[in-house]
């Protein structure tokens, strides 16, 4: 057996095991890991795999949470419906706005998505019969089926682990086949790419589409887990961490979105408890260690650390 498959077994252990060794607060914080997760794996298909730079995906995490909010407080839908739900209507948004997109590049691209993530809250607040306006929705965690001898959080933190390991799963079948190989050459060549066949402008439009996607399910699970939707919940910060995530964790690396995922969700907090006047700095400090120590990425750091570990000797 492989170390790196010991390495996934291992995780597997001690992720089922977690639940029952933490307090309910802690255990809320790994399943916002979990989430952010699957929100960072989108991102980095988009940005990492396929090299377009996106600065609005909170715009559609909010789309996912807002789905999965309104369904089930409006229509009592059962929140399990409601996460592929939210990723199905994101699906169709991202591809939607991916086209326009299209004539955009770098930084005009960057731009375009910056403004997305900027107008989206504004609009939730706008439709106040549905959305609650400022005042967002709240609802109701969910409880154990069946009769488990689960808490709320202990519940949902195998929910959002279900969920994960099912993304984790379809986005490593996607990345190592064709498709991901196409992604690939679009990001480093597009001319090459369509010299040898690859329709650039069908796969930028569909990754968009799926990366949305992913993150509009971690935004359906986030409602579900906080049990609470409102606008200035998803404001541009939002943004903006999920694209430090991607790049802390590793671009075009799978695992760093677990990484990242970490990274955004414990490190504020750090930050928040060494200084209490200037959290944003220690954070920025935080940024720039990692930036430095690890150019790659976490999951480019492991990578070449263990390619150095089990190079042959002389």
């Amino acid at each position: 057996m492989s170390a790196p498959t010991i390495a996934v077994l291992v995780a597997a252990v001690i992720a089922l095991v977690l639940p029952f060794m933490l307090s309910n607060f802690r255990l809320f914080q790994f399943t916002q890991v979990f989430i952010y997760a699957i929100a960072l794996l989108g991102l980095n298909m988009l940005t990492g795999f396929n090299g377009q730079i996106s600065l609005g995906h909170g715009a559609f995490f909010a789309v996912g949470a807002y789905t999965g909010a309104i369904m089930m407080d409006r229509w009592n839908v059962p929140y399990g419906w409601t996460i592929p739900v939210g990723g199905l209507l994101c699906l169709i948004v991202g591809f939607l706005f991916g086209i326009p997109a299209l004539r955009l590049e770098g930084l005009y691209l960057a731009l375009a998505t910056f403004a997305l993530a900027l107008a989206v809250p504004q609009i939730l607040k706008y439709f106040e019969h549905w959305t609650g306006g400022s005042q967002g929705i709240v609802l109701t965690k969910p409880a154990a089926p069946f009769g488990l001898p689960l808490s709320e959080d202990q519940w949902f933190y195998f929910v959002t682990l279900v969920v994960l390991f099912v993304m984790f799963v379809l986005a490593r079948n996607l990345l190592s086949g064709r498709i991901g190989r196409a992604l690939v050459a679009i990001r480093d060549n597009p001319l090459a790419a369509e010299a040898m066949g690859v329709n650039k402008a069908l796969y930028k439009s569909l990754t968009f589409g799926v990366s949305a996607a992913y993150t509009g399910v971690a935004g359906a699970l986030s409602a579900v887990a906080i049990a609470f939707v409102a606008p200035d919940s998803f404001n541009i910060l939002l943004s903006i961490s999920l694209l430090t995530g991607s790049v802390i964790g590793g671009l075009a690396s799978i695992s760093g979105a677990i990484y990242g995922a970490l990274f955004i969700q414990f490190v504020p907090n750090w930050a928040q408890d060494i200084s209490k006047a200037a959290p944003w700095a220690i954070f920025g400090l935080f940024l720039i260690v990692f930036m430095y120590v690890m150019p790659y990425g976490i999951a480019g750091a492991l990578r070449l650390v263990w390619n150095r570990l089990t190079r042959p000797q002389g």
